[in-house]
């Protein structure tokens, strides 16, 4: 039995096969007094497209692009049409109920905060 395979499907093919391949985002991490910053470049990737979880002291940070339309077809292209994928192992100093994140201009900030049992702090001496 032959059977016909749709353009739909086949393009639909080709997404579920993209998705399961990753692209691993360049980053930079910050010290800072309260605890760190990480910032991830995800060009192509808003807010809707991205899952960060923690589980187990592992952030886990997932960056799915959205597809824009363009017409025409690809003459040459430099950037892979993959999505991002990056793991990072947690010191257990973090809190992992403060970290806050916000993406703008294809950069994911994130705020790591230290616990604030393991902060230093200044003990003020009394008569």
């Amino acid at each position: 039995m032959t059977t016909l395979t749709k353009n739909n499907d086949r393009q639909t093919a080709t997404q579920d096969a993209r998705r399961t391949s990753y692209a691993t985002p360049l980053a930079n991490i910050r010290e800072t007094k309260e605890g760190y910053l990480l910032e991830v470049e995800l060009p192509g990737v808003s807010k809707e497209g991205l899952e960060i979880t923690v589980e187990n002291n592992e952030l886990t940070i997932i960056g799915r692009r959205s597809d824009a339309a363009v017409p025409g077809d690809v003459v040459y292209r430099e950037s892979r049409p993959l999505d991002y994928r990056r793991v990072f192992e947690l010191d257990p100093s973090i809190d992992t109920g403060r970290i806050n994140a916000k993406v703008e201009s294809g950069v994911l900030k994130l705020t790591l905060n230290k616990a604030e049992s393991l902060k230093p702090r200044k003990i003020e001496v009394t008569d």
